[in-house]
């Protein structure tokens, strides 16, 4: 049947099957297409021969720092073993070198020298932990709170400047010549480099620093451990470092009075019996460890300061 409206209208055939699978294939103009990123750069692994030559490098670099460090004390060395056999000095007196390592071997090998660095390490330790645990907090009283430096300024000026080795046989005729006698003499004489150098440290803050820790409404406890302490740390451990080598030096010479052991009783005893390459393998012992606790101190000062920038190139 025709329709007479005058117009004809176009019939669309329906989509077939090919048709919506190609424009299910074929996306839309309209649709936004993310743009491509870049593509990633190949990671650059160095080779073997540069990991080899980066590793030559690195360990030509520690053999120049160790023997530019060591050249010292081996010219010291050598020195020591060729003056005695060239008769610059009396070998009686100054044996050479490898004589008093060989006398250092036999005293290691037979336990004498373990048994009197034991028990002078002891003392020492002792000496010096109870030193600290004392000297310390007192010098962050004195040094934080005026009315305790008032009070206790002149009585420290008046022992600050009394020898510790003075005030031996005192120690010895009060506590007797056993183990307290010596211990307590360490302990003196390394309360005073950690008790001034404390107070320096905490008189000397940088006010900048305080300002603005109080400007803050830091509480008291909380200003001594952010601000107080962190910088007080390095002029502390200048204290702590000379207590370590005043706890040693001083037990030696308390361990010359009526000690049954120790390095000190050794050094005394092979001085007396004319055993001098033995004296000299106990000397160097104690240098030995003045050193090895020294370089220990460095590395825990190093630990709790690593806040600061370092200004070396």
């Amino acid at each position: 049947m025709s329709l007479t409206t005058g117009t004809s209208i176009e019939k669309t055939p329906p989509p077939g099957p090919a048709s919506l699978a190609e424009g299910i294939r074929t996306p839309s103009v309209s649709a936004s297409v993310p743009p491509s990123a870049p593509p990633l750069s190949p990671r650059r692994v160095p080779s073997r021969a540069a990991r080899v030559r980066q590793a030559v490098r690195q360990l030509t670099s520690l053999l120049v720092t160790g023997a530019t460090k060591s050249a010292a004390i081996a010219a010291l060395l050598l020195l020591w073993e060729t003056a005695p056999r060239l008769d610059l000095v009396d070998r009686t007196f100054l044996p050479p070198f490898s004589e008093i390592a060989a006398a250092w071997w036999v005293l290691a090998a037979d336990g004498q020298l373990a048994d009197n660095t034991y028990a002078s390490l002891v003392r020492s330790f002792s000496g010096f932990g109870l030193a600290l645990a004392v000297a310390v907090p007192l010098g962050l009283s004195i040094g934080w709170y005026r009315p305790v430096a008032d009070l206790l300024g002149p009585l420290l000026e008046v022992f600050r400047n009394t020898a510790a080795l003075a005030l031996l046989p005192v120690f010895v005729l009060l506590l007797g010549i056993g183990e307290t006698s010596k211990i307590s003499i360490v302990v003196y004489a390394c309360t005073w480099p950690i008790l001034l150098n404390t107070i320096s440290a905490v008189r000397h803050v940088d006010p900048t620093l305080l300002k603005l820790a109080k400007s803050m409404d830091l509480s008291a406890p909380r200003l001594f451990q952010k601000v107080i302490l962190p910088s007080a740390v390095p002029v502390m451990f200048t204290g702590i470092r000379l207590a370590g080598a005043v706890s040693i030096l001083v037990l030696v010479a308390a361990e010359m009075i009526g000690a049954k052991a120790g390095l000190g009783y050794l050094i005394n005893a092979s001085q007396y019996n004319f055993a001098i390459p033995q004296m000299y393998a106990g000397i160097i012992t104690i240098s030995a460890i003045g050193v090895t606790f020294n370089q220990l101190l460095v590395a825990v000062e190093r630990r709790l300061s690593s806040w600061r920038v370092s200004t070396a190139d």
